[in-house]
């Protein structure tokens, strides 16, 4: 009978090997626990994409056309300004505005002493101005900016707003060449028009009325304000917003309480669940007059975030 002789194996080599085994046998524990731990929680402050534009901006914007601006500027410039600023220290930065708001002329004073390439300006152009690109530099001038983040044509409702606006969307393009302003679209009060924003390539930022109990959002009817019915269906909103987002276009949620009317907090809670488990939409702006109304959305949002 032949001797059977192995190789000696010195101390040394048996601990290495013993440490390779358990780090092997380890590996799917250590791996789970790492991915869990880098595991990202999301708030309301959140710096997200807007589409494919290249941009971003904070998941909550501030509003600042509250009942058209009227409400906000009761308020006084002194207190609008520290409202503004009071946004933006809980990590709100973007702000939405309007050349048709009161508070328009004051958002030079209110964003001064910010930094601005951490803030998103949108606004919004109403109307026919005329002189489109002097419209749009009086914006820079009236912001204290070189630019604007986002510009759209504002409250469209006719679904043959793309043909009715060209000479104003081909003055957008000028302006976006200029680098006056960084992304162009629209905000859209009625399915036709929003349809029609949809279809149109030009359009790269949708801001869209979304809640889901249908109050103050798109219908059928091509007017601003269907008084006589102000509840709709939200499913072919919806249905547009997916769309949209396929195409890679930016997209924000407004009238998230309601257009102000959801005065029961069941409803602003349903809401923004609502919202925050849309993954096609990319942010919301909700208009404040007062530092409660900012922290409870900043909570609402952050609690729906951890359970969507």
């Amino acid at each position: 009978m032949k001797n059977s002789h192995r190789p000696a194996i010195t101390r040394r080599q048996f601990l290495q090997t013993s440490a390779v085994a358990g780090a092997a046998l380890l590996a799917p524990w250590t791996g789970l626990q790492a991915a869990t731990a880098a595991a990202p929680v999301r708030t309301a402050a959140d710096q997200v994409p807007l589409g494919k534009t290249g941009l971003q901006l904070s998941r909550l914007g501030m509003g600042t056309g509250t009942n058209g601006g009227r409400t906000q500027r009761a308020l006084g410039k002194e207190a609008f300004v520290k409202l503004i600023h009071y946004a933006y220290d809980q990590g709100i930065t973007y702000f939405d505005c309007a050349q048709a708001y009161a508070t328009f002329t004051w958002m030079g004073d209110a964003l001064k002493g910010l930094p601005r390439e951490k803030l998103f300006i949108q606004s919004k152009i109403m109307g026919d101005p005329g002189d489109i690109l002097g419209t749009i530099d009086y914006h820079r001038k009236v912001f204290n900016t070189d630019y604007v983040d986002s510009l759209l044509v504002h409250c469209m409702i006719d679904g043959n707003w793309t043909d009715e606006k060209k000479r104003m969307m081909d003055d957008y393009n000028e302006a976006k060449q200029r680098k006056w302003i960084r992304a162009k679209g629209v905000s859209c009060h009625s399915l036709p028009a929003l349809r029609a924003a949809n279809a149109s390539d030009w359009t790269e930022v949708h801001l869209v009325r979304v809640n889901p109990q249908g109050r103050r959002i798109d219908g059928p009817e091509q007017e601003v304000w269907p008084e006589d019915n102000p509840t709709h269906d939200v499913t072919p909103v919806m249905a547009q917003i997916k769309e949209m987002h396929a195409k890679g276009r930016g997209i924000i949620g407004m009238k998230i309480i309601g257009d102000g009317q959801f005065v029961n907090p069941d409803d602003r809670e349903k809401s923004v669940r609502y919202a925050m488990a849309c993954k096609d939409i990319d942010a919301v702006v909700i208009g404040f007059i007062n530092t409660a109304q900012i922290d409870e959305a900043i909570e609402r949002i952050n609690r729906a975030l951890k359970e969507v």
